[in-house]
């Protein structure tokens, strides 16, 4: 298939049992095609003719950011963001847990080769920790009834409220600062009683949290940070 399609470059097209055509941009900028196995080159060229403008504008602002994503290292005085601040690395011997934290994140050498995952798992366990806290106020406070807080890995949404009322948040969602954490939330508890995004639910989600948009536009500016 050719790359270059209306001076657009594709740097990747994947072929999925998916069943529409997805466009993603990546954090450096480059976009790669996700499209069900039957899906023609022509169909997908049209597609992207279709949305050429939206991919040149997110390009733009992928480019335009500062500070710029670079994936970590995990090595000494690196900084890793938690509820919005950014903490020195320090990789210690001699340490039983693989990752401890206080005011600075120590490391153990003898887990430097799953780190990452280290890291992730100790993610995972502070949000559960913080985001059921910060649901359970707003919850309390509120009036809301939801099932169970679940922390998963998504790497598109920072939330999601389920049929059952269980409400689902990503583990990245920990590195914002706690006033966008509860911007999530209050945003999943909506979900609770208005399903979609219609004009009532953000009318609800303003009279719950004035300040909303603020903290929505932070996600989106910083979204490219909120990763390892």
């Amino acid at each position: 298939m050719e790359n270059n399609i209306t001076d657009i470059e594709i740097e990747k097209v994947m072929r999925t049992k998916r069943k529409t055509i997805a466009l993603h941009i990546t954090d450096d900028a480059t976009l790669i095609i996700k499209a069900p196995f039957g899906a023609t080159d022509k169909t997908i060229r049209r597609v992207i003719f279709r949305h050429k403008k939206w991919i040149e504008q997110k390009k733009r602002e992928v480019e335009a950011r500062t500070p710029k994503f670079s994936p970590k290292k995990f090595v000494n005085d690196e900084v890793f963001l938690y509820l919005g601040e950014y903490y020195r690395l320090k990789v210690v011997d001699n340490q039983e847990t693989p990752l401890r934290f206080d005011s600075r994140f120590y490391l153990s050498k003898n887990t430097l080769s799953r780190a990452k995952e280290v890291f992730i798992e100790w993610y995972k366990g502070m949000a559960h920790e913080k985001i059921s806290e910060r649901v359970l106020w707003h919850s309390q406070k509120r009036g809301f009834k939801h099932n169970k807080v679940n922390i998963t890995n998504a790497q598109r949404r920072w939330g999601s409220c389920s049929p059952n009322r269980n409400l689902n948040f990503s583990w990245r969602l920990v590195m914002a600062p706690l006033p966008v954490v509860d911007y999530v939330v209050v945003h999943e508890l909506v979900h609770l009683t208005e399903r979609n995004h219609a004009k009532s639910f953000w009318s609800t989600v303003k009279i719950l949290m004035p300040a909303y948009e603020k903290h929505k536009d932070w996600l989106k500016k910083n979204d490219h940070l909120l990763r390892l």
